[in-house]
């Protein structure tokens, strides 16, 4: 019986512990999409980012309408200037399209269609390690190649998790 009840809390501890640490999906533009910013202008995706941390394992969901629109990573020179050189394998034309963030540093993205990039439909983020805390700001340049203090403990998941386990290891005592 000590047993049965073990091993169910410690499968619940995990199940909190997953979901302390899951991944993010972000909706590009929230509930504008990815298309060229009806107000803001350049600043709109800066602005939609801002307050977000993006961390490796995350996704980036661009909604839009294939053939309006599209969707390719760039270089910072590239992205500043709006001019690029895309090959076919290398956009992402079919919308809605979803982007895995899988290192840390800073990622830029366009849309190659006419002038929509000269016109604000470009984002810059800064994609953080799954682990790291705190609020970063996505227009900054990564900082270099440093050991990062270990994560802050903000999140109310991280603190359920905590008060979870702690409780388990009690009731387990008396087992």
């Amino acid at each position: 019986m000590a047993a049965g009840v073990g091993f169910v809390l410690g499968l619940v501890a995990l199940v909190f512990l997953h979901h302390a640490t899951a991944q993010t999906v972000h909706d590009v533009g929230g509930t504008t999409g990815w298309t060229v910013p009806p107000s803001g202008g350049p600043a709109f995706y800066s602005d939609w980012a801002a307050n977000k941390i993006f961390r490796v394992g995350d996704s980036l969901r661009f909604n839009f309408q294939t053939n309006n629109h599209d969707v390719f990573e760039v270089s910072k020179e590239s992205f500043d200037s709006c001019t690029f050189n895309p090959t076919d394998d290398d956009i992402i034309r079919a919308g809605p399209a979803t982007v895995t963030l899988n290192d840390t540093e800073m990622h830029y993205f366009v849309c190659t269609v006419g002038p929509h990039c000269s016109l604000g439909q470009k984002l810059s983020i800064n994609v953080v390690s799954a682990a790291a805390g705190g609020p970063i700001s996505p227009s900054s340049p990564a900082p270099p190649s440093t050991v990062l203090p270990p994560p802050s403990p903000s999140s109310s998941n991280s603190l359920s998790a905590t008060l979870y386990l702690s409780f388990s290891a009690i009731l387990m005592t008396f087992f």
